[in-house]
Formats: C-alpha cells, sequence, structure tokens
C-alpha cells in the first residue's frame, strides 16, 4: 500500500500523546476516589465496578483516530477490478455431435444463437475472438472490437468430425497473445521443448477469458490436462460450458448411429485449473442464460487505486460503535 500524502502521517505522533493523557486521566481519576474518609463507602457507591468495559469505548474511539488520520494520507493500493475492456475468446466445438438435436434446432445452432446474444451485450472496449475446433483447431475471427466480424464468424461455423478441446485451448491462447513467443523464440503452441515463461502468481489474471463450449470428449490432439498449465501460467481463466449429459445420446446420421458423451469431468477440470468456472447446459434457455450471465464483468485487470474513501468508512464505524457503546453502558460519550 502507498500513501499519495505521505506527509499527514506525521498526525499519527499525536496518538502516543493521546494515550499518555488517557492515562493520566485515569490516574487522576483513581487519587481523587482515594479522598473519600472510608473506601468502603467507594466500593459500596461503584458496586462491581465497569471493568474492561470502561476503557472499551475510549480504545475504539482511538482507533477510529488512527485509522481517519491515515485517511488523510490518501491510501492507494493495487487493486482487481472489473474492467470494460479486454478480450473474450469464444471457443466453440463444432465436431459431428454438435448436429444432435437435444437441443433445438441443433446443438450448434442453438450455441451460435446463445454467443450472438452475449456479442450484442458486450461494450465496445472488449475485443472478441472465434476459435473453432473439431479435429483440429481454427481461429475463426482474430480478436475485435467490430461487432458485425465477430457475428459473421460465428455464423459461418459448420460441424466437422472429431473434437479437440487440447488444440483449442492453445489456438485460443495464440488468439490472446497474437505475437507473443515463450522463451527461446518459439510459439506458444510448439511441439518442440523449450523454457516456459514465468508463471504469473496465483490471482493475478491478464484481462482476458476463454470461453469453451464442447458437448463431447477430447479425441485428437494433445490432451486438454497436458496443455492447461500453459493457459493458467499467463494468467487466462477458462470457462468451460458443458452441452448434453455424461450419459450421451444417440446421434443417427447418414444411416449410422452413435452415441456422444460429455467428458464433464474434464471440462470441469480445465476450469479449476485456470480458477473459472463450469457450466452445464441442457436445454436451450440453459444456455442462453449462461452466456447472458458471462458478462465483461469476468474480465479484470489490476491497477493502482486510491482507497481512501474505505479507511474513512471503517473510521465512521469504528466511532459508530464507541458511541453507541458508551451510551449503553455509561449513558455518556467517551
Amino acid at each position: 500500500m502507498q500513501f499519495q500524502w505521505p506527509a499527514m502521517l506525521w498526525l499519527l505522533l499525536l496518538v502516543p500523546a493521546l494515550v499518555v493523557a488517557y492515562i493520566l486521566a485515569q490516574r487522576r481519576r483513581q487519587r481523587y476516589a482515594l479522598r473519600y474518609a472510608s473506601l468502603s463507602l467507594v466500593k459500596e457507591a461503584l458496586g462491581r465496578g465497569p471493568g474492561w468495559r470502561r476503557h472499551a469505548p475510549p480504545a475504539l474511539f482511538l482507533l477510529s483516530l488512527i485509522v481517519m488520520l491515515l485517511a488523510l494520507a490518501r491510501p492507494a493500493s493495487l487493486v482487481t477490478l472489473p474492467s470494460q475492456e479486454g478480450t473474450v475468446i469464444l471457443t466453440m466445438d463444432a465436431s459431428g455431435s454438435m448436429r444432435a438435436d437435444d437441443l433445438k434446432p441443433s446443438r450448434l445452432d442453438a450455441a451460435k444463437s446463445a454467443a450472438l446474444a452475449f456479442i450484442e451485450k458486450q461494450p465496445q472496449g472488449v475485443k472478441i475472438g472465434v476459435v473453432s475446433f473439431s479435429d483440429s483447431a481454427f481461429l475463426v475471427q482474430a480478436p475485435t472490437s467490430e461487432k458485425e466480424e465477430v457475428v459473421a464468424a460465428v455464423n459461418r461455423l459448420t460441424t466437422q468430425r472429431g473434437t479437440a478441446i487440447g488444440s483449442a485451448l492453445l489456438t485460443s491462447l495464440e488468439a490472446i497473445f497474437e505475437d507473443a513467443e515463450i522463451e527461446g523464440g518459439a510459439p506458444i503452441s510448439s511441439t518442440v521443448p523449450t523454457p516456459t515463461p514465468t508463471p504469473l502468481p496465483k490471482g493475478v489474471y491478464e484481462p482476458a477469458i476463454i470461453v469453451l463450449l464442447s458437448d463431447g470428449e477430447s479425441n485428437r490432439g494433445p490432451r486438454p490436462l497436458d496443455v492447461v498449465e500453459q493457459v493458467a501460467a499467463r494468467g487466462i481463466r477458462v470457462y468451460t460450458i458443458g452441452v448434453g449429459s455424461v450419459a450421451g445420446v444417440v446421434l443417427r446420421n447418414q444411416g449410422r448411429s452413435m452415441r456422444v458423451r460429455l467428458d464433464e469431468a474434464t471440462l470441469k477440470a480445465v476450469a479449476t485449473a485456470t480458477d473459472g468456472e463450469y457450466f452445464n447446459a441442457s436445454t436451450e434457455k440453459d444456455l442462453h442464460s449462461i452466456y447472458e450471465n458471462l458478462s465483461t464483468h469476468l474480465v479484470f485487470k489490476k491497477q493502482q487505486t486510491e482507497i481512501t474513501a474505505l479507511f474513512t468508512g471503517a473510521a465512521v464505524v469504528l466511532l459508530l460503535i464507541a458511541g453507541t457503546l458508551s451510551l449503553l453502558w455509561f449513558n455518556r460519550l467517551p
């Protein structure tokens, strides 16, 4: 924590002086009591006495004064705040199982509809990119604040074969760090062994998120749990959406039948590893509700922020508590 007016901290020297004055006042009070001819009369008049309660309101009053003096110095701290600027990558499963019609008119069409509604709600400062994945992953639209381009990219999505969630995560990461390279000059998704970037401290995030939607099990490319550490180390949170059920559904296409199952465990693990969150969508309404809640309050950034108001509020609360206790116990203010 830093102070914008550090010179005001000299006022804290008043605190020891007030403590000394309070101690002297208490001793004077005791000497005054001893002037009575009979100590038994004093004890009888005072009863058991207030004990520790006598000192509680003054202590709270002094603490509120300390906090107020700190507020005068205008404290500032590095605070994580919601950002109206950032990057959101919509990473959408376009595997053959997304043709299933348990969500109408199909899983893919329902996902596209919900994604389009999400795009329209975003403020102008947020850049949105689109990644499509099936047997491999492709950047369909680089992050941009032009909503028309993002809408057109979502509308172009069509189903293919296979499910490559690991490749989708890597492609989404590259889309966020478009020109980024890890040490040694190799791209993020390179399979050549290279030193990894220094992980960001836990709880520190880039102003970017990945929203990954899938309805199946990853059966192409690298395993998702093998690459998710790269994503977490770069400070990117992944919010995963599972479409369908773990039990699966039977998909019929061109006379062939196959059962497709949702790998919910992997999607949950990816979200947990990146401090994101997992959602399950079993209906079109669920899907729209999830995307509606995934607004830009999920994009955070750290910035130096003055917290004088916080200190002032705390001082007022302490002062009110001290005054209330003094009135209740002694019918007077401290």
